[in-house]
């Protein structure tokens, strides 16, 4: 296929297109944390209702990506992405009109199969049409401007939340991807891959899915039912069988939606290892973040996506270059260092304690994610130059859609187990204090039951009017206590990407 430099017409079209429906699921995932308390308030979910919106558009997006990525590659990547794109249009418009929670999580789904379809698109695009010595480049210069225009998404979302307006954060969805479909459609001419004619593998997809829903159900149940209990050894147990016979399904199937010849490259195998360190640990820092800033810190919705300016600036600043240094001195440094510095920031915030709100913001949250955000920067291009540049074009959509499928899967995880163990951190610390308080059993017990959830947990009705401070001061407590172990937990595996990195990672230069 004929490639195009980025300063052409043509080369400016499709970085366009790209960055605009790439933005789209940014928008929605980076404003998704912040109305999070007001979407709670509004539709009456608990904490575990949370996490099922969060990993019903992830655990889609994980199942589906890989094939997402097969089907650009055998039946043409612009077609599939702009199927893709208009999938997820209609999935973020009904979740603006969903009158439930479980409406919501049903329509966060059919947002994750427009994502599974859309996203490998964007990275493939870029690796098979831009110039191969301007790929790294690209590739930066794509995460800049996504980050440009995602750059209202938490402020944006914070600001609608405020208002009571938090569902006009997925209605923002339909004129940007309006906008990329019209680029895609009279201005992006790309040059198709020959259908193979080979049958897709729909049955490694399914076993996928099923591994991956069993696993996170198994997760997301556990605060409820315990770790020592029937149900729980049967979903894990069937969850690892299924993902056990997938891979076995890869080894034997002609035609595998995730070749396994793609991780006899070193630096394709390590790349993705350190994705999924990474992201895990991003995933859960984030998400813990926004809620303590907004349930616990006293933050407003809007003020909690102000914070992340200094992340998002960095971005902007320094993604590009950073694409154009792994170019010239290839990733492995990058990879090194970024997402150690990332594990350097996730704990600084970890020892951040009460805080008397937004006016002491310069001096508690703001180093971490300033070194965060730093680290982030550094990593976020070279990472997809090595992942992109590992494999030959014709598997760009594959590998695109592999690593997109790490960092989903990553972020499935991290919430469910961050998820469960949050709860299982709150309960312990609030069990402990509530045993040095002279309330009635009755009483603490139902403080207890507002474990679930967490920093959103109201003071029973049962409770003395003088007493209520005393509850809300042990939620508080109890929250920060969680949220710094998992911070902790986010920061060791910052730092075990970077190791995956030294082991792995090895050529001084990206390989093409």
């Amino acid at each position: 296929m004929s490639t195009v430099a980025i300063a052409s017409t043509e080369g400016k079209w499709i970085m366009a297109s790209v960055i605009l429906a790439s933005a789209m699921a940014f928008i929605d995932s980076t404003a998704l944390n912040v109305i999070l308390p007001s979407l709670q308030n509004s539709l009456g979910a608990t904490g575990s209702d949370l996490f099922w919106i969060l990993n019903a558009y992830l655990l889609m997006l994980a199942s589906l990506i890989l094939i997402g990525g097969t089907l650009g590659d055998n039946l043409g990547r612009k077609k599939v992405f702009m199927v893709g794109i208009a999938i997820f249009i209609a999935g973020s418009a009904a979740c603006g009109f969903c009158p439930t929670v479980t409406w919501l999580v049903i329509f966060r789904l059919i947002q994750g199969v427009g994502g599974a379809l859309m996203i490998p698109g964007s990275l493939s695009l870029i690796s098979s049409s831009i110039n191969e010595k301007e790929r790294g480049k690209a590739i930066g210069t794509w995460s800049a401007f996504t980050t440009v225009v995602t750059i209202g998404g938490p402020i944006l979302g914070g600001a609608l939340a405020d208002a009571g307006l938090w569902r006009y954060i997925f209605f923002i969805n339909v004129p940007i991807g309006a906008a990329a479909l019209i680029m895609l459609w009279l201005r992006v001419k790309v040059t198709e891959e020959i259908p193979s004619g080979k049958p897709l593998d729909f049955v490694g997809a399914i076993v996928i899915a099923l591994a991956l829903a069993t696993l996170t159900l198994a997760f997301l149940r556990m605060p409820s039912i315990g770790f020592n209990n029937y149900q729980t050894y049967i979903s894990l147990g069937a969850g690892i069988s299924l993902i056990v016979l997938f891979v076995y399904l890869q080894h034997k199937s002609a035609n595998p939606m995730m070749p396994l010849s793609l991780f006899s490259s070193v630096t394709f195998s390590g790349a993705n290892l350190l994705t999924f360190f990474l992201y895990a640990g991003l995933g859960g820092g984030m998400l813990f973040l926004s809620l303590n800033l907004v349930q616990v810190q006293g933050y407003s919705q809007f003020e909690s996506g102000l914070t992340f300016l200094p992340f998002t600036m960095l971005m902007i600043l320094l993604a590009r270059y950073a694409g154009k240094l792994a170019d010239k001195y290839g990733p492995r440094i990058f990879l090194i260092a970024g997402p150690m510095t990332t594990g350097i920031g996730l704990l600084i915030l970890s020892f951040v304690k009460q805080t008397n709100g937004p006016s002491d913001y310069w001096t508690t949250f703001f180093p971490g994610i300033l070194v965060f955000g730093l680290g982030m920067s550094f990593t976020v291009a070279p990472l997809t130059t090595a992942v992109m540049g590992s494999v030959s074009d014709h598997f760009s959509g594959t590998a695109s859609g592999v690593n997109n499928a790490m960092t989903r899967i990553a972020n499935v995880f991290a919430n469910a187990i961050f998820g469960a163990l949050a709860v299982l951190f709150f309960s312990g610390a609030l069990a402990d204090q509530l045993d040095k308080s002279s309330f009635s059993n009755a009483q603490k017990t139902e403080i207890l039951k507002e474990a679930a959830n967490l920093g959103n947990a109201k003071v029973p009705f049962e409770i003395e009017k003088s007493e209520k401070s005393i509850v809300m001061s042990a939620y508080h407590a109890s929250f920060i206590r969680a949220y710094a172990i998992i911070m902790r937990i986010s920061a060791g595996l910052g730092f075990l990407g970077g190791l995956m990195a030294v082991l792995f990672i090895k050529s001084l230069k990206a390989k093409n």
